[in-house]
C-alpha cells in the first residue's frame, strides 16, 4: 500500500504535470472503482486542476468550483503518467484522466478491487473522508504522545491506525519501530516518556528520509515503480535476512492477511514474539481486515 513517502512523491510529480491544467475527460473502465454517485463524475470534465493534496494515504485532486477527486490506491493501486502519443497504456487500467499534455492512469494489479475513487463537492464533504489521524510531520512531540496514549494499542496497531496517525502503513511502521528499537507488540500505555521521544524522532526521521530517497530515485520522471519493498529497508519484507544493525536474522509475525517484520536482538531483547499469548493479543488488537489500515 503506498504510504506517506510514496504519496508525497506522487503529489510532487503530479503538481509538475497537471496543476493548472484542464481535465478534458475521465474514462472509467471498472464501474466499481467509483464509490459516489453525486456529484456525477461527468461534472469533473472541463475543470481546471487547482490543487493536489493528501488525506492520509488518499490523493486529492482539487478542481475549479470546489470539486474534488479523491483516490485511494489501497494495496495494489498505482498511478502512471503517459505523454501524448505514447505507444501503449499501462496494464490493468481502472480509470484514465486525460489532459492536453498527457494522461494519468489509475491501475490495480490482481483480481481484488480495493482501490477507490470518490467525487465530492465542497470542503465539508472532503473533510468527511478524513479518518482524523494526526500528521506526524506537522505536530510536536507532546501532541504525538497525546495521540499515542489516547488508546491502549500495540505500537504496530497505533502507528498504522488512520484514526491515530495519518499516512503510515505496514511497511514504514516496521522501519520506524526498528529505528526506534521498540517491539511492535509493546503497549502504548506502558511506554515511558523516553521511549515515546525516541519513537517520535524515529517516525519523523524515517518518513522524511524515505520521502527524500524516493524523490531522488524518481528524479524528473514520474514514479512508475512504487512498491512496499525496497532493498534498502532494514526489516520490512526482509524475513530471514540479516538485520543491517546487528546481523541477526529478521523475524516476522503473520496474522490473517497482515505481517510485521522485526529484529529480535534490536527490538525485543532477543525474545521471539511467538508465545501462546500472541494469538490472543493479535486477535484483540490487530486489524480485522485490510480496509482498517486505510
Amino acid at each position: 500500500m503506498p504510504e506517506l513517502p510514496d504519496i508525497e512523491v506522487y503529489l510532487e510529480s503530479l503538481r509538475d504535470r497537471i496543476e493548472g491544467l484542464t481535465l478534458r475527460s475521465v474514462r472509467l473502465k471498472n464501474p466499481f472503482l467509483l464509490r459516489t454517485a453525486v456529484p456525477p463524475i461527468a461534472d469533473a470534465t472541463g475543470r481546471r486542476v487547482t490543487s493536489l493534496s493528501r488525506i492520509g494515504k488518499r490523493i486529492v485532486i482539487g478542481l475549479d468550483g470546489e470539486l474534488f477527486l479523491v483516490i485511494h490506491l489501497m494495496i495494489a493501486g498505482r498511478l502512471h503518467w503517459r505523454e501524448p502519443g505514447a505507444a501503449r497504456e499501462p496494464r490493468n487500467v481502472l480509470a484514465t484522466f486525460e489532459f492536453d499534455e498527457g494522461a494519468l492512469y489509475l491501475t490495480e494489479a490482481g483480481s481484488k478491487r480495493r482501490a477507490s475513487l470518490h467525487v465530492v463537492a465542497g470542503e465539508e464533504a472532503l473533510a468527511a473522508l478524513d479518518p482524523g489521524g494526526a500528521d506526524v510531520m506537522s505536530i510536536g512531540e507532546h501532541a504525538f504522545a497525546k495521540a499515542l496514549r489516547a488508546r491502549n494499542h500495540t505500537l504496530k496497531r497505533a502507528l498504522t491506525d488512520p484514526r491515530i496517525f495519518s499516512g503510515i502503513g505496514n511497511a514504514y511502521s516496521d522501519e520506524i519501530l526498528h529505528a526506534a528499537k521498540l517491539s511492535p507488540l509493546a503497549l502504548t500505555s506502558k511506554l515511558s516518556d523516553q521511549e515515546i521521544a525516541r519513537l517520535f524522532a524515529a517516525t519523523r526521521e524515517t518518513l522524511a528520509a524515505w520521502t527524500k530517497r524516493l524523490r531522488e530515485q524518481a528524479g524528473s520522471r514520474f514514479p512508475e515503480k512504487v512498491t512496499a519493498f525496497h532493498d534498502e529497508m532494514a526489516v520490512h519484507g526482509r524475513y530471514g535476512k540479516p538485520c543491517p544493525v546487528c546481523g541477526a536474522p529478521v523475524q516476522r509475525i503473520v496474522y490473517a492477511d497482515n505481517e510485521t517484520n522485526y529484529c529480535a536482538r534490536c527490538q525485543t531483547g532477543g525474545r521471539l514474539l511467538a508465545d501462546r499469548a500472541l494469538s490472543r493479543l493479535l486477535h484483540d488488537d490487530w486489524p480485522k481486515n485490510i480496509d482498517e489500515l486505510g
